[in-house]
């Protein structure tokens, strides 16, 4: 069935067409926590004058799963990777938590109607407005 994932399923991994691209013009950058693996095109600048840049995700296609260093070098923002020795990160960026919107681990507020709290009593001090 792996080769039937690969054709015909997008969301789970590359596709067959990813991995064929990866394989011929494909430079390995670097590999992050989550397992996810990030190329560089080897032909030098493309298109829009820069070198394609692309991750290949470890599992479910997440892009919440791409940390800050990493989404900075995939987008331009910063032209080294996180890989290389002068890579230093902000003293503001905190770890990295994918999306967890969907999941049982989503943040639910109190009185949300699918946490798990109920919302408290109101303490008679609403007065609703009547049109008199």
């Amino acid at each position: 069935m792996g080769w039937f994932s690969d054709i015909f399923t997008w969301w789970n991994g590359a596709t067959l067409s990813t991995k064929l691209y990866t394989n011929a013009r494909g430079i390995f950058v670097g590999e992050d926590e989550e397992g996810n693996r990030y190329y560089q095109d080897a032909s030098g600048t493309g298109s829009a004058g820069k070198p394609r840049r692309w991750v290949i995700y470890k599992g479910y296609a997440e892009p919440s799963k791409v940390p800050p260093d990493w989404f900075g070098w995939l987008h331009y923002i910063v032209d080294t990777p996180p890989t290389e020795e002068t890579y230093h990160a902000r003293p503001w960026q905190k770890p990295h938590q994918p999306n967890l919107t969907g999941t049982p681990e989503a943040y639910r507020p109190q009185g949300s109607l699918v946490g798990e709290m109920r919302r408290p009593k109101g303490d008679g001090d609403y007065q609703p407005w009547n049109a008199e």
